[in-house]
């Protein structure tokens, strides 16, 4: 047997990785993504410097190049974690935990949230934290400028197809009670699994600037010598809830 000649050693090589390529991009765009925490209003379930894995085919995965929508093997249910594309915006990915679907009446009352009557449950790591930050008080009117705010919102019944958004840090979550429901043909996925987290609160990363060359090795310098510090080690592979 001949051995293979050099233009067919790297046409084989070649094949494998444009299938690699091809499955690597099937598997994010209709399966399974990525997801980075980028803010504090699903604390303490979710933190920032968390990063998710979220099934895109348990709500209809959407093929790549053609966006066409698999049939869905479920739809949003009370308590789910849900991925979504902002409605106000059609492009910006939010996470918030669905509180309720279509034709279901929604009252907040002195920050109590209830569904059909029924006081929803607060998630486990839920939390009311009327104060930023900073330690400054909050005060978020409901963008309509009505009687609603983020304290005493409804009674409101969610349109159909569509899904009621909250997040976690009750007090400080930009969600449906200031912008509206999502419907469904913005959702996602559901959060399913912290696979990383990084703290960048306890050492700060040195600031990133074009116009010093020498920024980029300086913080990944330091970001190496504070790596076990930095990393969440307790939250690596923690599923969602």
């Amino acid at each position: 047997m001949s051995k293979p000649s050099a233009a067919d050693t790297l046409w084989d090589n070649f094949k494998q990785i444009f299938i690699a390529v091809i499955l690597a991009i099937v598997i994010k765009t209709s399966i399974v993504e990525a997801y980075k925490i980028p803010s504090q209003s699903m604390e303490d379930t979710l933190l920032v410097g968390d990063f998710l894995l979220a099934n895109k085919f348990v709500y209809g995965a959407r093929l790549p190049l053609v966006n066409w929508r698999l049939p869905a093997l479920g739809e949003p249910e009370p308590g789910d974690i849900v991925i979504f594309i902002f409605p106000r915006d059609g492009e910006t990915k939010y996470i918030k935990r669905c509180v309720a679907g279509p034709g279901d009446t929604v009252l907040v009352k002195n920050k109590i949230l209830s569904v059909n009557g029924v006081e929803f449950e607060m998630p486990e790591h839920g939390k009311f934290n009327d104060t930023t930050v900073s330690g400054e008080p909050i005060i978020q009117p409901r963008m309509s400028g009505g009687l609603d705010s983020r304290d005493n919102f409804g009674p409101f019944v969610v349109p159909d197809r569509c899904y009621f958004m909250m997040g976690d840090n009750r007090d400080n979550s930009y969600d449906s009670r200031f912008w509206g429901v999502v419907p469904f043909d913005l959702i996602l996925g559901e959060a399913i699994l912290v696979h990383w987290s990084w703290d960048d609160s306890i050492y700060p990363s040195p600031n990133v600037s074009v116009t010093d060359p020498l920024s980029v090795p300086r913080m990944f310098i330091y970001n190496a010598v504070h790596f076990f510090e930095k990393v969440r080690w307790g939250r690596l592979f923690n599923l969602i809830s």
